[in-house]
């Protein structure tokens, strides 16, 4: 029996997108997506970048930073779990592929 993909409608930089989501990784993705949307803005108010690709790349490149970061200094704090900040990764390069995927044929 094959079980049908759950999809959830996440919005990017005000553009809404249509993500496959499992009702139990729900939370965790609305919470990297307000995290890579947020990371967005701030680089689109900055006024230095101007194409959604390139917000996106400067964004990805941040996060990354950060992560590396956190790996480096061992996490700064005894709550850290990096098993939770891949999954949240994995949600954020799924949010990426898509707000970066070409859009989809209107008819």
């Amino acid at each position: 029996m094959s079980t049908k993909p759950k999809y959830l409608d996440v919005t990017i930089m005000g553009r809404t997108y249509k993500v496959v989501c499992e009702d139990e990784q729900r939370e965790d993705l609305l919470a990297a997506v307000a995290y890579l949307d947020r990371k967005m803005n701030e680089i689109k108010s900055a006024g230095k970048v101007a194409s959604s690709e390139r917000i996106a790349i400067m964004a990805a490149l941040n996060i990354a930073h950060e992560l590396l970061s956190l790996r480096n200094s061992g996490g700064g704090s005894s709550d850290f779990d990096i098993e939770i900040l891949k999954r949240r990764i994995a949600l954020m390069r799924t949010a990426l592929d898509e707000a970066l995927a070409p859009p989809e044929p209107l008819l």
